[in-house]
């Protein structure tokens, strides 16, 4: 009976995982379009310091015990997670957030590039097509023209990058040690909380007044909660149950949801070349998704 039980669970973990990093991808999908909002009453520093903070201190009590393991992964993690945000939010608050959504699905692709440099695995011919596919799908995003490449794109792109090398360095991290999933979290968060605040000191001296904005504070609590704090725990709950190019896939789907919910709150439309863009990158992470994984391999 018990080996019945812990086949089962072996089969059941992956499928909770999936099904939590879908979910995940429609968060962070509704994630650009409430961001966008935010930052027209805070500026991006003090904006991912309040959020981040917010997280840290509901996860706090994790940090005691076997929780203290996540301590070694957690610091570097969260230096990564923190270029991430910067780089990620900057961005947005530059370009339309359909066009970000769409942008930081290249991370999907990055993601095997960076295992295979991380892990030593091999590249196969469908993932160099669907990387070049992927690049096609940028130009024409981003309007046909290389020199339109602006400085919020290049720093949605350097998002999705780091992204995928938080994706390959968790699972390197935690693969051969017993990590809780929200101590590493906690962990993280308050890496990205302190990390902001002593920027947005540096930067301004002293914190600008904190909004008086119930939409502000309501958009703030909703990522924090749900795009940080849940979305972080299912990706490290998933790291260790799930390749990190699989996981990668999965979240892929996040520009889809993006573009959507951009287009809904915002009222933002891409052109039609901007949706052949959006169809490229998409077909390349469809590309990615059918190719069959080799045998993972963590050193």
């Amino acid at each position: 009976m018990l080996n019945i039980a812990l086949a089962r669970q072996s089969r059941t973990a992956p499928q909770l995982a999936d099904a939590m990093l879908l979910l995940v991808a429609v968060i962070w999908g509704s994630s650009y379009a409430a961001t966008k909002q935010a930052l027209a009453f805070y500026p991006v520093l003090g904006f991912i310091a309040l959020r981040f903070t917010l997280t840290f201190l509901v996860l706090v009590p994790q940090l005691r015990g076997a929780g203290l393991t996540a301590l070694r992964p957690g610091l570097p993690l969260g230096l990564i997670l923190l270029g991430v945000f910067i780089c990620e939010t900057q961005g947005v608050a530059i370009i339309s957030a359909g066009n970000a959504a769409f942008l930081i699905s290249l991370f999907v692709i990055f993601t095997p590039l960076v295992e295979w440099l991380v892990c030593r695995g091999r590249l196969d011919g469908r993932l160099m097509l669907a990387a070049l596919l992927s690049l096609l799908g940028v130009y024409w995003l981003c309007g046909g023209s290389a020199l339109r490449l602006g400085r919020g794109e290049w720093l949605v792109i350097a998002a999705a990058l780091l992204r995928a090398c938080l994706v390959c360095y968790t699972r390197r991290l935690t693969a051969q040690r017993a990590v809780p999933a929200l101590a590493l979290t906690a962990v993280q968060t308050g890496v990205v909380a302190a990390g902001s605040w002593l920027l947005l000191l540096f930067t301004f001296r002293q914190p600008p007044p904190l909004p008086a904005s119930w939409q502000f504070w309501g958009i703030t609590l909703y990522l924090a909660l749900f795009a940080t704090l849940f979305a972080f725990f299912a990706q490290n709950y998933a790291a260790g149950r799930t390749s990190p190019s699989r996981l990668s896939l999965l979240l892929g789907t996040e520009p889809l949801f993006g573009a959507l919910l951009a287009a809904l709150l915002l009222n933002e439309h891409l052109t039609a070349l901007g949706w052949v863009g959006g169809g490229c990158i998409v077909a390349s992470l469809l590309m990615v998704l059918t190719r069959r994984a080799p045998p993972q391999q963590v050193p």
